[in-house]
């Protein structure tokens, strides 16, 4: 299948901040909806995020989802309040297995490589993977919580990668060991950090988003999570640098 191909088969639209929206077999995935406006969003922590831009699209202009994959519920910038009233109206969301217990409804944990196999609409099945992810340096978790990436699969298409809020270049390598090449990596950037980790990374920097692409062998890479919030420490432009310094600009989808 040629790259243009590929693309009209699998569109995938960023919607700003971590949220995309991803269109494959026949079914349409969102990821980490966030439809609020720009403001201030306290976290459980008491940290307090703001939001500094609004959505591209609203939830009535998005039109029907099929599937919500949330890398976690802990943070407003991945799940807020417009977010957490699509998932009612969503047939599936898969998530960790915490932010299932925690949000009921239609959510559903997945262990890291645990599949789900979905219906295709043409009669073919979709084939939805944990990955595993990580929100900060190793032993961050009783700080940040349990997060996920996603792989979506199927017989006659090429896969896709959606990483969440992962900061692991190792967990990636293991991902690309058991997957690359990759032909459309969604790649959350953004750069955030947390003073009480001593300022380590909580998502992947634009460098370290270079090097995943590298790493997963991706065709396309999908830049999101690097907008519309202020504790975002890159933006886009810090990741459209980082690839053209690793020769792999021509990889990056136009935002």
């Amino acid at each position: 299948m040629s790259s243009a191909a590929a693309d009209e088969r699998i569109p995938v639209r960023v919607l700003g901040g971590p949220t995309v929206l991803v269109e494959y077999g026949g079914l349409r995935f969102l990821t980490d909806p966030t439809f609020d406006g720009p403001g201030d969003y306290p976290s459980p922590s008491g940290r307090v995020l703001t939001k500094t831009a609004p959505p591209r699209a609203t939830p009535a202009e998005l039109g029907p989802v099929d599937v919500v994959l949330l890398s976690h519920d802990q943070h407003a910038d991945n799940l807020d309040h417009s977010g957490r009233a699509l998932l009612a109206d969503v047939p599936r969301t898969f998530t960790t297995p915490a932010a299932a217990e925690r949000l009921g409804g239609t959510a559903l944990p997945l262990t890291p490589w645990q599949s789900v196999d979905l219906p295709r609409p043409d009669g073919g099945t979709v084939t939805v993977t944990a990955a595993p992810a990580l929100h900060g340096p190793e032993g961050s978790e009783p700080i940040v919580g349990e997060v996920t990436g996603f792989l979506l699969t199927s017989a006659d298409l090429p896969g896709v990668y959606v990483s969440g809020d992962n900061a692991s270049l190792d967990l990636v390598g293991e991902i690309a060991a058991r997957y690359a090449p990759v032909d459309t990596a969604v790649l959350f950037a953004g750069a955030p950090r947390l003073p009480v980790l001593d300022d380590a990374l909580l998502v992947l920097d634009g460098t370290g988003t270079a090097t995943a692409a590298r790493l997963l062998g991706a065709r396309r890479v999908v830049a999101a999570h690097c907008d519309s919030w202020a504790h975002f420490t890159e933006s886009r432009e810090d990741v459209v640098r980082a690839f053209e310094k690793a020769g792999l600009a021509d990889r990056l989808q136009p935002a």
